[in-house]
This record gives C-alpha cells, sequence and structure tokens, in this order.
C-alpha cells in the first residue's frame, strides 16, 4: 500500500514537471496493481488529455466516474466533452447533470448552477438550434436538478417560448427546403410533394407540446392567448395533412381547442370559425344565435359576417331580431364630415346593417362569392330560394358540395346534416330549373335523402312535384298527400293536389280543391306567384270543363281567371298563354295574340305552345332570325328532351325550326345538327328528314344526303304530289353534284312533269343535261353527249316565258350549242329549226347587239336557209353552232345588266365562245387576229372591269392574248396567279407563254408548278413533254405525253395530238411493233377525229395507225376524203407543201386499196402518186420521203398487178422499185417471189440472181436466205442446199430473226429432212425437237412435236406457250393461237379458235373431226 501512496506521489510529481508519458507508465503500473484505484484512473486520464488522446482519456475519465462518486472525474470528464465540441453534446448533458447532483448532494448550489449554466451557454455557443433547444431540457420543470436550482434558473415559460421560437424557425426552413428538394422529383406534385413534407415535419414536431407547457406555465394572459392560438393553428395544420385514419383523434383536439376559446369569447377567426361550420346542425335554427351574433361582432369585415348579417336581418330568418340599441343611426352629412381620421386608414372595423332587400342580396352576393363557409351556403340557399331563384341556386349548391367533399377529405370531418340541407336545396331547385331536364338527378338526390330520414317533408314535396311532370299522377297525389300530414297548412302543397285531380281530367274536383284554397289565399299573406298560378289553374279547369266554342269564346269564363292571374302577377307567362290561344283560335285577333305569345316567350321559355305558334307566324314572315332565337330559347329551356323513364314525349319542333333557319343562313353544319337532333326525338318527321338532306347536300355531303332523302321518300305514302316534289328535286340535286346525271335527269323530267313553272327546276334540268353531255364529252361519249345537247335545245323551246327571261337559261342554251362546235364531227345533228326558235325576238339588234360591230355576228347565219354543197356542210353547220352559242351569250349579256357578277360571268362566257370560234377557224386564218378573237379580247377586259379579283377572268385574257401581245398575256397571268397562286390552269399558260417566248427554262419552272399544284393536271405533263422534246430528251417526252393520255379526258386536243405524235414516231424506230402499243394512239386519234374532222395531218395519222391495225375498211373512206381536201387545197394554192402531203396520202391509199382488194383502184392511186412525186428536182419532198414513197406506190402497183393477173407488169413496178430504192433487199424478195411465180427458166434464173445479189450485200437477211432455201429444195440442188442450211443454222440462233422468221427457217429445216431420201421420220422429228429446245417459248415447234407424235402433251404445251405470248407479254397473231387451241383434238379447244379467228381454218377443221370421233 505504501508502495502505491509513493507512485502516486511520483506521478503527481511528473504530472507537475508535465512528464505525460512518464505519468501514464507509473499510472498503467499502479492499474495493474491496483485495478479500482480512483487517482491513477485520474492521473492517466489527465496525461492522456494533454496529449490529445481524447477517446482513452474519456474511458479513463468514465472508469474513475465508476470507482467514485468524485466530482473530479466528472469534471475532468466534461472538460474532454468540451473539446469534443458538439457532437458529445448529449454525454455533456448527462456529465452535467451527474457532476451537479453532486454538487446538490455537497449542498455547494453555486456550483451546481455554475456547471449547469456553462452547460447551456455551451450548447448555444456551440451546438447547433437544434441541440440548443435539446439542451434546454436541463432547466426545465421536468428536469432532475430543476427542483434544487428553482429560482435560480429562468422562468420556464420563458426558456419554453425561447424553444417555440427556435423550433417554430426551424421547422418552416425545413419545411420549405424538403418541398425544394423533392418537387424536382419525376412525377411530383407540388401539393402532393407539399402534404407529404408537412405531414412528415409536422407528425414529428414537439411544438404542440411546448406550446402546451408554455401555456401552462406562463402568466401573462396575452402571451398564453397568443400560443393558444398558435397551439391551434399547429394542431389544425396538422389534423389537414395527416392520413385519413388517423384525422379522428386530432381533430376532436382541435375541436375542443376552437371551442374552448369561443368559450372565452376570444376573437381568434380560426377558433371561431371551426366553432361555427362544424356543429353541423340538421335546421338553421339549430345554431346558437349568441355565438352568431358574437362571431359578428368580432369579425365585421369576414365573408360570413355579410351572409350572416343579411340573413338573419331578413323577414323570413329564424333567428330573433337585434334590439333597437344595436341598429345604427343614421348618420347626417355634416357629421360624416366631422369623423375621425380613423376612417381614412384604419380604425375599428365597422359593422354595416342591410336596410332593403336590395341591399341584403346584393351584401350576401359579395360574401358568397369569396366565401368556403358551409354556414354561409345555406343561408344562401335559403335565401335563395326563399327567392324562387333557382339557377342561382342550382350554380350554388353544386359549388358547396364540392367545398363540402374537399373540407371533408381535407379534416376527416363527415359534414351528414349540411349533406342533408345541399341535397335537399339542389334538388328542389332541379324541380323547377331547366324543367323536366334535371328530375332525374332531382329524383335521386330526394331518394337519397329519404333514405337518411324517411319523414323529411321537402323531399316527399319534391318527389311529387316531379311524379307531376312526369305525369305519374297517382304517385304525385300520394307523395304530396303525405307531405301535407307533416304541413297540413302548406297552401302551395294543396294547390298542387288540386291540380293533380285536374291534369288527371278530373276538372271539376280540381276546380272545387282550387276554389276552396282561393279566399285563403287573398285573405293571407301568400306570394303573389301562387295566387296567381292558382287562379290561372281554375281558370284551365274552366277552359276544359266546357270545351265548346261559345263557352270558350265567353268572357265571363276562363278568361276572367286569365286576367285575374295576370292582374295577381303581371309576370306570369301561363296566363298570357292561354290568352294568346283564346285569342288566336276564338277572338280571331292576330296581333293581340302574337303579343301574347311574345311576351309568355319572353317571360318563361317554358312556355312551347307560345313559342310554336309564335316561330309559325314568324316563319310566315320569313323572319328566319327570330324563328332561331325562339327556338334556341325553347331548346334551351330543357323541355325539348324528355329525361330518360319519363312517359312525356320530346317535342322536335324547336330543332326542326333552329334547323331551318340555319340552312337559310347557310350555316349548315350547325343545321345537319339541330336536324339530327329532331330526328333522334321524332324519327318519322317527314320534313326534318327533307331538311337534313338538303344540309347535307348543301355541306358536300352527298351520299349521306341521299340516303337521308330517301328516308323522307319512304314517309311520303299518303301525301299529296304537290308536297312530295321537293325530294325528288333534292335528290336529283344529290344526283347531279355526285355525277349520276342519268338519274338526275329523270328526276328532273319527273319533277318537271308535275309543275312545269318551277323555275329552279326547269334551270336545273337544263344545267343537268348541259352538264351531262359536256362529262359525255370528257368520257369520250360524243353520240350521247349531241344526243343531250340536242335533248336540251328542244326542252328549251317548251319552257314558259319567265324562265326564258334569265341568264341561267341561256347559259345552258349555249353551252348546250357548245356541245357541237366541240364534237364537230357530229355538227351535222345540230338542231336548226329548235335554234331558230329560241333565237326567235323581235328586237334583234338589241338583245344581240353586244360588241356586233367587233366581231360581226347577228342572226343571219342562225336563221338562213338553203342547201349547202356536201363539202361544205360541214364549215356551215359548225358556224351555225358557233354562231348559236355566241348569240346565247349575248342574250345572257343583255338579261343581266343590272346584275354586276352575273353580267361578268356572262361577258366571260361570251369571251369563250368569241374564242372557240376563233380557234375553229382554218389554220391559215388564224395566222392574223381574226375578228373573234378581238371580241374574246374585249369580254375578257369587260368581265375584268366589273369583278378584277377573278383571277378566271385574268386567265381567259392572258390566253387570248398569248399571240397577240405577250406582255399583257404575262402580266393577266401573273395577275391570276397573284389571286390564286395554286391555279394549275395559270401556271400551265404561262409556262406555254414562256415556250412561245423560247424560254425554255423558266417553261420548266412552270410546269412543275402546276404539276405540285395539280399531278392529275394533263397538259401540265405536256408541257414538259414539249420542254423535254427541246432538250432533246424524246424518251422523256414520249413517257410525259403517255402520261398525259392516261390522266386526261376525252376532250382533251392537245394530250390527242401529241401522244400519238410521239408514239409514232418511236413505232418508226422499232422492228417490231407490239399490236397493243397500237390500241391507245388509235383510240386517241378516233376520238380527235370526232372533235376535230377537219384537222387533215391527224387524220391522215390515224389511217397510219389503222393501216398497222389491218382496219382498212375505215382507213379508205378517210384517206378518200382526205385526198379529196388534198387535192383541192393543192389547186387552189399550188404549195409544194400541198403536193408533197397529196401524193403521201396516195400512197397510203392506194396501200389500203391493195390491202382491201380493190386492186383497180390501188393501181390508179399508186401510179398517180408515182406520177406525183416522179420529179427528182422538186423540193415538196425530201430524198428519204420520196425514195420510201416511191418503193410503197411500186410495189403496192406491183402486187395489185400481179393479184389481177399481170405479172410482167408487176415485174416491171418492181423492177423500177428495186433500182430506185438502191436495191431494197425486201423489194428483191418480193421481186424474186414474182419471178418464180411466173413459172419461166428465164424468170426463175433471175429471181435467183437477185437474191444472190441480196445476200452478197447483207449475208444476214433472213428472208433472202429462206427463200434460196426454198429454191434450193424445188430445184433440187444439193450444193446450193447445203451452202444454204450452213447459213441458216447460224441465222436459226440470231437475235436479229423475229418469231415469225424463226418459225420459216424451222420449216425449211424440215421440209429438207422430209425430202431427203437418205434421212427417216426420226430425222424430222428430230429437227421440230430442236425447235423446240432453241425456242421453247413459241408454240410453232411444240404444234409440230404435236402434230408429228400424235400425243397430248406437245399440244397442251404448244397452247400454253401461246397463252403466255399473247400481247403485251408477246408478239403471237391471232392465227397463230388459234392453231394452237385446235392442235389440242378437244371440241372445246376448237371452238375457243373459233372465236379467235373465225377466218382460220384450223378451228374449223379441229371441231370437225371432233365431231367425227
Amino acid at each position: 500500500m505504501g508502495s502505491i501512496k509513493a507512485s502516486l506521489k511520483a506521478i503527481n510529481e511528473a504530472v507537475r514537471q508535465q512528464k505525460w508519458e512518464e505519468v501514464l507508465t507509473q499510472t498503467s503500473n499502479v492499474i495493474e496493481r491496483d485495478p479500482k484505484n480512483y487517482q491513477a484512473y485520474v492521473f492517466r486520464a489527465f496525461a492522456l488529455d494533454k496529449k490529445n488522446q481524447i477517446d482513452l482519456a474519456e474511458a479513463a475519465y468514465k472508469k474513475a466516474t465508476e470507482l467514485r462518486a468524485d466530482p473530479q472525474a466528472w469534471q475532468g470528464l466534461i472538460k474532454v466533452y468540451q473539446k469534443q465540441g458538439p457532437v458529445s453534446l448529449v454525454k455533456y448533458h448527462h456529465a452535467a447533470l451527474q457532476l451537479a447532483d453532486l454538487f446538490k448532494s455537497a449542498d455547494d448550489m453555486y456550483k451546481c448552477q455554475d456547471v449547469i449554466d456553462k452547460f447551456v451557454d455551451f450548447a448555444r455557443t456551440h451546438g447547433d438550434r437544434s441541440q440548443y433547444v435539446q439542451a434546454l431540457h436541463i432547466i426545465l420543470p421536468d428536469s432532475p436538478i430543476y427542483s434544487a436550482l428553482e429560482g435560480r434558473l429562468p422562468h420556464p415559460a420563458k426558456t419554453y417560448e425561447t424553444m417555440a421560437q427556435i423550433i417554430e424557425v426551424d421547422e418552416k426552413k425545413r419545411i420549405n427546403t424538403l418541398i425544394g428538394e423533392r418537387r424536382t422529383r419525376l412525377g411530383a406534385k407540388l401539393s402532393e410533394v407539399t402534404v407529404e413534407v408537412n405531414r412528415e415535419v409536422l407528425g414529428q414536431s414537439k411544438l404542440g407540446w411546448i406550446y402546451e407547457q408554455l401555456i401552462l406555465w406562463s402568466n401573462d394572459d396575452d402571451v398564453r392567448r397568443q400560443y393558444e392560438e398558435k397551439l391551434l393553428q399547429f394542431r389544425y395544420d396538422r389534423l389537414l395533412v395527416l392520413p385519413a385514419p388517423e384525422k379522428g383523434a386530432e381533430l376532436e383536439v382541435v375541436q375542443k381547442l376552437a371551442n374552448d376559446m369561443v368559450i372565452i369569447k376570444h376573437p381568434f377567426k380560426l377558433a371561431w370559425d371551426i366553432a361555427v361550420e362544424w356543429q353541423d346542425c340538421k335546421e338553421i335554427h339549430d345554431w346558437d344565435v349568441n355565438v352568431l351574433n358574437e362571431y359578428c361582432a368580432h369579425f365585421p369585415d369576414s365573408d360570413l359576417y355579410r351572409v350572416l348579417t343579411g340573413f338573419m336581418t331578413s323577414d323570413f330568418s329564424p333567428f330573433p331580431k337585434k334590439t333597437d340599441s344595436t341598429t345604427p343611426a343614421k348618420v347626417d352629412a355634416t357629421q360624416e364630415l366631422d369623423e375621425s381620421e380613423d376612417d381614412e386608414d384604419g380604425g375599428a372595423p365597422t359593422s354595416v346593417i342591410p336596410y332593403t332587400d336590395e341591399d341584403r342580396l346584393l351584401m350576401m352576393t359579395e360574401g358568397i362569392s369569396t366565401t368556403n363557409s358551409l354556414l354561409a351556403h345555406r343561408l344562401m340557399a335559403e335565401y335563395y330560394q326563399h327567392l324562387e331563384e333557382h339557377e342561382s341556386t342550382v350554380e350554388l349548391m353544386r359549388k358547396a358540395w364540392n367545398i363540402m367533399l374537399a373540407e371533408t377529405e381535407k379534416t376527416g370531418k363527415a359534414f351528414t346534416n349540411a349533406n342533408q340541407a345541399f341535397m335537399l336545396y339542389l334538388a328542389t331547385a332541379l324541380v323547377f330549373y331547366q324543367s323536366p331536364r334535371n328530375h332525374g338527378e332531382a329524383k335521386h338526390l330526394f331518394d337519397k335523402v329519404l333514405e337518411n330520414d324517411a319523414t323529411s317533408t321537402a323531399a316527399m314535396i319534391g318527389v311529387g312535384l316531379i311524379y307531376e311532370e312526369e305525369e305519374e299522377f297517382d304517385q304525385a297525389i300520394d307523395f304530396l298527400t303525405r307531405a301535407l300530414k307533416g304541413d297540413p297548412g302548406n297552401l302551395r302543397v294543396q294547390a298542387e293536389v288540386g291540380w293533380l285531380y285536374a291534369l288527371k281530367g278530373d276538372y271539376t274536383r280540381g276546380k272545387a280543391e282550387l276554389e276552396s284554397l282561393l279566399p285563403t289565399m287573398i285573405s293571407q299573406p301568400v306570394s303573389k306567384d301562387l295566387l296567381a298560378q292558382t287562379q290561372y289553374r281554375l281558370g284551365c279547369c274552366v277552359w276544359n270543363i266546357d270545351p265548346s266554342t261559345a263557352a270558350r269564346k265567353s268572357r265571363n269564363g276562363a278568361y276572367v281567371y286569365f286576367i285575374d292571374a295576370l292582374k295577381s302577377n303581371f309576370s306570369y307567362a301561363p296566363a298570357y298563354s292561354s290568352l294568346g290561344i283564346y285569342y288566336d283560335d276564338y277572338a280571331k285577333d292576330k296581333s293581340r295574340a302574337r303579343r301574347c305569345f311574345l311576351k309568355a316567350v319572353e317571360l318563361s321559355s317554358a312556355e312551347v305552345e307560345s313559342a310554336q305558334r309564335l316561330a309559325k307566324s314568324f316563319a310566315q314572315d320569313s323572319d328566319w332570325d327570330r324563328v332561331e332565337l325562339i327556338a334556341q330559347r325553347v331548346v334551351d329551356s330543357g323541355r325539348v328532351k324528355p329525361p330518360p323513364g319519363s312517359k312525356k314525349k320530346g317535342i322536335s319542333w324547336p330543332f326542326s325550326a333552329l334547323g331551318i333557319a340555319e340552312l337559310n343562313k347557310q350555316d349548315y353544319a350547325k343545321a345537319i345538327v339541330s336536324f339530327q337532333h329532331a330526328l333522334r326525338i321524332t324519327p318519322d318527321d317527314y320534313h326534318s328528314w327533307v331538311g337534313l338532306g338538303e344540309s347535307y347536300h348543301h355541306s358536300g355531303r352527298y351520299i349521306a344526303a341521299t340516303k337521308a332523302i330517301q328516308n323522307a321518300q319512304t314517309l311520303e305514302s299518303g301525301k299529296d304530289d304537290g308536297d312530295t316534289w321537293f325530294t325528288k328535286y333534292m335528290l336529283a340535286n344529290v344526283k347531279r353534284e355526285l355525277g349520276e346525271f342519268d338519274e338526275a335527269v329523270d328526276l328532273y323530267r319527273s319533277v318537271v312533269s308535275q309543275r312545269p313553272e318551277e323555275e329552279g327546276v326547269a334551270i336545273a334540268l337544263m344545267q343537268t343535261m348541259v352538264e351531262n353531255a359536256l362529262d359525255c364529252i370528257e368520257k369520250g361519249l360524243f353520240g350521247k353527249s349531241i344526243d343531250l345537247a340536242t335533248s336540251t335545245l328542244s326542252y328549251a323551246v317548251t319552257v314558259s316565258e319567265p324562265i326564258v327571261n334569265s341568264f341561267n337559261f341561256w347559259k345552258a342554251v349555249g353551252d348546250a350549242c357548245s356541245v357541237f362546235s366541240q364534237v364537230q364531227g357530229r355538227a351535222k345533228d345540230f338542231p336548226v329549226e329548235d335554234t331558230r326558235k329560241l333565237f326567235d325576238v323581235t328586237d334583234q339588234e338589241t338583245v344581240y347587239g353586244a360588241l356586233q360591230e367587233i366581231d360581226g355576228v347577228g342572226t343571219e347565219v342562225v336563221f338562213a336557209k338553203g342547201i349547202s354543197p356536201e363539202d361544205e356542210k360541214l364549215g356551215v353547220d359548225l358556224t351555225r353552232s358557233l354562231h348559236a352559242t355566241i348569240l346565247a351569250h349575248k342574250r345572257a349579256i343583255h338579261l343581266t345588266s343590272q346584275d354586276v357578277h352575273a353580267h361578268a360571268v356572262a361577258y366571260y362566257n361570251l369571251g369563250w365562245a368569241e374564242y372557240q370560234a376563233h380557234s375553229s377557224l382554218p389554220r391559215s386564218v388564224r395566222v392574223q387576229s381574226s375578228r373573234y378573237q378581238k371580241a374574246a379580247v374585249r369580254c375578257f377586259k369587260r368581265s375584268i372591269e366589273l369583278e378584277a379579283g377573278n383571277a378566271d377572268f385574268w386567265n381567259s385574257l392572258g390566253v387570248i392574248t398569248s399571240e397577240i401581245n405577250p406582255s399583257v398575256a404575262q402580266h393577266a397571268f401573273v395577275r391570276a396567279l397573284y389571286l390564286n397562286e395554286r391555279s394549275p390552269h395559270a401556271w400551265t399558260n404561262l409556262g406555254a407563254l414562256a415556250l412561245l417566248q423560247n424560254d425554255v427554262q423558266f417553261a420548266n419552272e412552270a410546269f412543275t408548278r402546276a404539276q405540285s399544284n395539280d399531278p392529275d393536271y394533263a397538259h401540265a405533263w405536256v408541257g414538259q413533254g414539249f420542254v423535254a422534246l427541246l432538250y432533246g430528251d424524246v424518251r422523256e417526252a414520249r413517257g410525259l405525253f403517255t402520261h398525259a393520255m392516261d390522266i386526261s379526258e376525252s376532250s382533251s386536243l392537245l394530250t390527242r395530238r401529241q401522244y400519238p405524235t410521239s408514239m409514232f414516231d418511236h413505232i418508226l424506230t422499232l422492228t417490231q411493233t407490239d399490236v397493243t402499243a397500237l390500241i391507245q394512239p388509235l383510240f386517241a386519234l378516233t376520238q380527235l377525229h370526232r372533235l376535230k374532222p377537219q384537222d387533215v395531218p391527224y387524220r391522215h395519222l390515224l389511217t397510219l395507225f389503222q393501216e398497222r391495225t389491218d382496219d382498212h375498211d375505215s382507213a379508205i373512206p378517210i384517206l378518200e376524203a382526205t385526198c379529196e381536201e388534198l387535192e383541192g387545197d393543192y389547186e387552189a394554192t399550188e404549195t409544194p407543201q400541198s403536193l408533197a402531203r397529196f401524193a403521201l396520202a396516195k400512197t397510203d391509199l392506194a396501200r389500203s386499196y391493195l390491202a382491201a382488194g380493190n386492186n383497180a383502184s390501188a393501181i390508179e392511186c399508186g401510179e398517180m402518186a408515182l406520177e406525183l412525186s416522179s420529179d427528182a428536182s422538186s423540193k415538196e419532198l425530201t430524198r428519204d420521203q420520196r425514195i420510201k414513197a416511191r418503193l410503197s406506190a411500186h410495189l403496192t402497183v406491183g402486187l395489185a398487178q400481179y393479184f389481177d393477173g399481170h405479172a410482167d407488169a408487176a415485174v416491171t413496178y418492181f423492177e423500177t422499185a428495186l433500182e430506185e430504192s438502191e436495191h431494197d433487199p425486201d423489194a428483191a424478195c418480193l421481186l424474186a417471189q414474182v419471178l418464180w411465180a411466173t413459172g419461166t427458166e428465164d424468170a426463175r434464173e433471175r429471181a435467183r440472181t437477185v437474191l444472190f445479189d441480196v445476200i452478197e450485200k447483207d449475208p444476214s437477211h433472213i428472208q433472202s436466205v429462206v427463200l434460196l432455201g426454198i429454191i434450193a429444195l424445188l430445184d433440187v440442188d444439193e450444193e446450193s442446199l447445203e451452202a444454204v442450211v450452213s447459213e441458216l443454222q447460224a441465222l436459226r440462233t440470231s437475235d436479229k430473226a423475229t418469231d415469225a422468221q424463226r418459225s420459216h427457217i424451222g420449216n425449211v429445216f424440215r421440209a429438207v429432212a422430209a425430202l431427203d431420201e437418205n434421212n427417216t421420220d426420226v430425222e424430222v422429228l428430230t429437227q421440230i425437237q430442236n425447235d423446240v429446245m432453241l425456242h421453247p417459248h413459241l408454240p410453232h415447234g411444240w404444234s409440230r412435236l404435236g402434230d408429228i407424235s400424235g400425243d397430248e402433251y406437245p399440244a397442251d404445251m404448244a397452247l400454253h406457250v401461246a397463252l403466255k405470248s399473247i400481247p403485251p407479254k408477246g408478239q403471237i397473231e391471232a392465227i397463230e393461237l388459234a392453231d394452237a387451241y385446235a392442235g389440242t383434238g378437244s371440241a372445246a379447244d376448237a371452238q375457243v379458235a373459233i372465236l379467235v379467228a373465225p377466218w382460220a381454218n384450223s378451228g374449223w377443221e379441229s371441231l370437225g373431226d371432233a365431231v367425227a370421233r
């Protein structure tokens, strides 16, 4: 023990000398010897502390405190904690309490307080705000040391207030920080984040407890009230954010705090709002009037004050009125001037008490507009219900219901009674508001009220009124009777019961019931509406008890009650309706009746009968604006559509009237909707179907219009024809818009037969026939178009005089006449007599005098009589039709002098008629500006003067002046594009003008713009084709012309000229011609010939295509007429060009005669062609043209001579042809064949020589080699045959050989094999098989293989490959296809062969063999 003390002394000395390592060593030794030595642990902790080994020092001090309750160790431990800083503040808190307790035990209160004060100061200085708050708990009453230091420490209220202030700031900051962080998350909503953060922070907050303790310890009433308010606000805020299951307990706390503050009358608005609002009384009078008065006194600026004051001062308020002392005295003007300055910028709030009902309503309306108070909404609803402001009640209650649901969701409180009250107010208002639209909803609400309160009188009355409206009178009487048991003095319900008996048909009992109530109503202060209603209903009973005319006409019957009703309430609408019916039906005073109906509708939109009669009256006056106004008012009333399940029928006439009014305003979309509504209510409403069809038609929905009109026609049974013609007319209009002109014409004719004087129908019939004719021209039905135009003119003669004097009539006549000038091939069918009747007027100079000094067009040509020569007949007929067209449009100009727009259109139409006349002139005449062209320019200029904003007028002026004045034309096109930049016509015409001026690049751009605006406009593609030609791209041009042909109409002359021309140029470059490539150009030229039969060049081109399709019979008449016309032209002009065209035409005619078998005519024409082209020095034909023409003529004449039996003459022509054509190989072959056919040895030797000469010049000429092979076979010249066979072996696989030539080569090889004595049948079969192997896609090899082998398979294969070679896939001829069919041997295929080629023998022979078998 002594050694330990010595060691402790040594340790103490080492401490003084600050030898900390020695201290640690010696203390370790002491602790080893005495582990419970307190002083050694203290010294060791002290040394460790000095060496900054804080954690070890803390452990040593803690060990020392465990060994002895001595202040030294705790003081050392506190110093360690102070060095560790705020991290060890909790440990410091514990150590300070322990040290203070030791000093308390030692009765050293000074040191005890000093320890606590230093701890609090350290926490305030070094810790954060939350640690400081936590540290303050050490000086609170619940601290272990508080009892010892009470009086030495700050008052608890002060400490609690400090804690509250710190926590308030920290929690507010934390809430804002967390909201800012979490609102940036994906999908986060600010409202949800705010609630979540508040729930998290307020749920963990200790503010509530601190407020409660502060209120408990505070001696200052003001501070206590302040923190009572804060406590209530905190609890209320916490209630709002708590989850629904946890709201119940908090709700009770909040309500208790609020009620306590109200009891002590502390003016904290939140507390009073909660205390007043959350009472949720069943009836309004259940609220404590004293509390309400005190609320008004405390909060005169609140919205609830305004509503409460307005309601409580009203006459029907259930609360007792305030004493007179509370009523503010009136203040005169002088007193107002002496008021204090408090009135300007502050002062005490002043209560305002309304004096009048208007002020009261204004005050309550201002208050309810900005408040969410449920009590305020109940009071306002009660007030509105008293005023019968049902619409306002509905809006208010829907808003109140949303507020109540939101309040319940926020606070968790169920406002059961408020919910019941809101449902009653809303349901009662819905019974009367827009009745009966809302009856379904009202009944549902009443039923929900009765589920919770089966004795609710208001609910039963409401259900009864609904049943009354739905004509369930027995049920209505039952409910209202039950309601009377709860309220027997209710006069309104009694009157309703009496009226229900009347509605059931028991007018006598109803009259008695209502009469018994009148004295009471008159004596008691009842509402004027109820009194007027009862008097009116009594009048209705009297009206229906005796329905005779005399009784109803009497002014002592029902009339008296209606007048009394108006005296009681001048604004009672049903009485006006009944008086209107009285004046309209019995007093025969239409003026008074209209005024009564108008007043009834103004007062109430529910007066449907008045509205209907008034609408009919306005409709008769064509006042559609008023009709629409009245119909819309009835629709908005909600009475047109009964609620689901109602026995009442819907009212469709307001929708029909709306549709008709909107139709007259050309608002077709709204008209469609209105008529659809009408038809949903009344599906068999004939006029609504008609109106719907007309609306669909005008809006462009033609299919829907057709269906609607057809539905209307199904309802026409039993109706007079005079009432049903309009549906036919409308259906005809729809068919016309759909392009179904034939059906439209038939329908128009049907209507015209019933109503011949209907101008619109007659004009529509003529316009439709003309449109049909023009459509037929576009489709290529030229004959039908002529028939329709003829019918139009024939009908025009029969119409009445008023119709004749209309612009549309003469436009239709002009268009009908123009059909004959478009289809010039049928100009001879122009109905001259009908036209003369149409244009026969007395004052012709006035009627047809427009521009006559320029164009010179009068009635002379139309009325000229006489027989024209056949060759001039076409020109005369064409001129007559053109002049008739011009005269018709001049007549239109004369008739439209008072209508600027129609006048402009008439000049526009005349301009095109003049231009059409100019275009029909011969090409030579059109070189210079004609009188028609000048007149056209004047017409288009005049139309532009009248209507400068029409792009079509400018475009037309550009077209007509393109060749006269390009500058004007360019300006016109640019102006047209300015007005309509998307016009493909204007862009195309501008491109054509650019081409005329050699601006190819700009033309290309213009045509491209036209194509982009309308890809289906053919002329833009033709223009691009011209551009491609100018650039030298013939293939591109041909493709563009082909596309233009595909998309163009049959009336497009330009495409029908350019496309066949480009195709013919292309065909001339081909060695083989697909027959399908000839069909479309042939059709195009045929249509062009019918449209323009005088167009000689294209007429000639047509015959060339006909020749290539073997249609010689059609080509001969055209060529004959062409030759005759060209001969006359040559005789008149004697130009080289005329001579050249005449010579070429004669050459082509000679070939056609030869093909048709007319050898004599062929010889005659051929010789004339040779004679015309005999002069080689003349320049009418180029060298190539002359060679080809003379070669054709020589060959034609030679063949004709040969077929006539003049072989020598034929040889002469062939030899001449051979010489002039520079030994053309094909001509040489033809000459060789004719020479061989003569049979003389010299001729045959000459044939051999000719063929050898051909082969010498062109060894690959297949026909020459084949002919030499045949000659060698006939001559049995094996040497020559061997050479020919060798040559044919090489040519057999040549790409230059056609299918026919390959077939001929195969025939030669087969003949060589068959005629060789050394060969067998196998060699012949081998040759045929070689044909099949080399050309498996050709049918001739398979057919021959089938003939020799007798098998079915080769014949079937021949047919199979033949079908695949049908044009356009191949080049097989009809005869070859027929042979393939006939080769199968079946009767069915033989019949097909006959059908394909009836002139071929193979089909007939195969059929005979099949029948024989």
